[in-house]
């Protein structure tokens, strides 16, 4: 899909002056490295994403912060069609608090390292490795250290016609955190059955097989998981990053059987580590483990561009998680070092402040960017040397009264005003073609819009963008199919749920004897939310109840 016209339209005006909108502005404070305070409705915040990502210069990467991970996913997933040929990526966040014993899943892990590796050794050769123009991420993620050496760690790299030693190549993917087992059935496992090496990386839909001859690769398959049929040739072969953020290098291993015996309470897991024995929760000990710990942005190659979306929803939620973590970090850890004389300091570990990653991005010279719906008063907020006022508007929803949207539409069209309606998926941008057609409002259908829409008609296409909105200065509307309807449409959230992503359950919508999985214990039903105090820090837990084992 391709809504480069729309861009077009939005920065450089479609009405009849043919003056720029505010948008140039935008555009032209990203081609010198400046930041701003951006004034716009909520749909515009991607259109700013955009403009940002066309006008940068220098192959600068744009750092996009959310409040949540589902809206840095539903912005990665609008950017390309926006500016085509970007190269968009999220960055997930653990499931888990730093300081928790318990590991973030393979899954999320071998997301992040690949993003990482992108960021700091971009390799414009390799498609698996390419560089990354605009990386999405929630401030969970942004604010969370990792280990510095991480980006570093080599994915293991398979083509067809490579001459490898098999053995080498399994020792590498179990260094990198890949579990050898006899059946590969999920991301992170590998598996070996003569000449033959199965794997799973975390950034693939389906496992691959690799099939040897001698020590040459001579074929590199996906394969499906259910029957482990072969399936079609992966063309680009085998890229798979680390899964796991403390590796259980010679170093590491060291440094753990030292810990051992300088900290008894933490002898079980520590003599696990040190012989080569990945562990619940190790992640926790990377700070004492590991040459240190660095803000995600610190891992970047030159400037950046670093946009925060609804700045005073992120610094509120990042308020919320530093807190949290800080109170976990003293209950797990703390309490649990109580009589001893040296507590180990696991504090490089916890997320950071927004304003200490602010300050890393000044003294990197990257340029801050904050977009945000709410009016902001310029003379009282010192951090601004730059505003931006886009003046749009967001349109109301319909919430299915399709009649209403209908007559908004003949109304527009009838003013000469440029019209895009936005659907996801094909039978719908039929459906709403035919039904305007039936009404008698003057419509056209286009499979992209690389050019400005026409004037005076409503141009159906599709698009992801979620709702639309109103822009006078470039005599633009746009409307959404979830406009309409008043909801997502199904094909969205049917994409949210390849096997490489898990769907999360928010806690608050769940009642009385639904049925949860788990990803260790599997199908469970929900009984209640209740608090806990652990170590003196209380907390909320779901209560869950499984079928008795026969």
């Amino acid at each position: 899909m391709n809504l480069a016209g729309l861009l077009t339209c939005l920065v450089d005006g479609c009405g009849p002056s043919g003056e720029a909108t505010a948008l140039a502005d935008v555009g032209r404070l990203a081609a010198v490295d400046a930041g701003a305070l951006v004034e716009a409705p909520a749909p515009l915040h991607p259109i700013v994403v955009a403009e940002i990502t066309r006008m940068r210069t220098g192959g600068a990467p744009v750092i996009v912060v959310t409040a949540t991970g589902r809206e840095a996913e539903d912005a990665a997933a609008v950017l390309p069609e926006l500016v085509p040929g970007a190269r968009a990526a999220v960055f997930p966040s653990w499931e888990t608090l730093p300081h928790e014993r318990l590991s973030p899943s393979l899954d999320t892990v071998g997301r992040r390292v690949a993003v990482l590796r992108r960021l700091a050794h971009p390799d414009p050769s390799d498609p698996l490795g390419e560089p990354i123009d605009v990386l999405f991420t929630s401030v969970r993620a942004f604010l969370q250290p990792v280990v510095r050496d991480m980006a570093d760690v080599v994915p293991v790299r398979l083509a067809e016609g490579d001459d490898v030693v098999l053995e080498e190549v399994v020792e590498a993917l179990v260094l990198s955190g890949y579990e050898r087992v006899d059946l590969v059935e999920r991301r992170g496992q590998v598996a070996v059955r003569g000449g033959i090496l199965d794997v799973f990386p975390p950034t693939e839909e389906h496992p691959l097989r690799v099939e040897f001859w001698g020590d040459t690769v001579e074929e590199i398959r996906s394969f499906s998981v259910a029957d482990q049929r072969s399936l079609e040739i992966a063309e680009q072969g085998l890229w798979a990053p680390a899964v796991r953020e403390l590796l259980l290098t010679p170093e590491v291993r060291a440094r753990a059987a030292t810990l051992a015996r300088e900290q008894p309470h933490l002898i079980d897991m520590c003599d696990k580590l040190a012989h080569g024995i990945a562990v619940e929760g190790m992640e926790s000990l990377a700070p004492v483990l590991t040459d240190g710990m660095v803000a995600p942005l610190e891992l970047i190659d030159g400037r950046a561009h670093i946009v925060l979306l609804e700045p005073e929803r992120i610094r509120r939620r990042a308020h919320d998680i530093v807190r949290t973590a800080e109170e976990f970090l003293m209950a797990s850890w703390h309490n649990a070092t109580v009589g001893n004389d040296t507590p180990i300091d696991l504090a490089s570990a916890s997320y950071r402040d927004l304003s200490d990653v602010r300050a890393v991005a000044e003294q990197r010279g990257d340029s801050w960017w904050r977009v945000t719906s709410l009016a902001s008063d310029v003379e009282l907020d010192e951090t601004v040397s730059t505003a931006i006022r886009i003046a749009g508007r967001e349109l109301d929803s319909y919430r299915g009264d399709s009649a209403r949207a209908v007559e908004d539409l003949r109304t527009w069209v009838a003013a000469g005003d440029r019209v895009v309606l936005l659907a996801e998926g094909h039978g719908s941008v039929q459906r709403l073609v035919e039904e305007l057609a039936d009404a008698g409002v003057a419509v056209t259908s286009v499979e992209d819009l690389p050019s400005p829409p026409q004037a005076g008609v409503v141009t159906v296409t599709r698009g992801r963008l979620l709702h639309g909105f109103a822009l006078p200065d470039a005599a633009l509307t746009v409307l959404t199919e979830t406009d309409i309807v008043g909801q997502r449409s199904s094909t969205r959230d049917m994409r949210r749920l390849p096997s490489r992503r898990r769907r999360t359950i928010d806690p608050l919508s769940l009642s009385p004897g639904d049925y949860v999985v788990h990803e260790q214990h599997g199908v469970g039903r929900y009984v209640d939310m209740v608090q806990r105090t652990v170590g003196g820090a209380e907390r909320e837990y779901l209560v869950l109840e499984y079928a008795a084992s026969k």
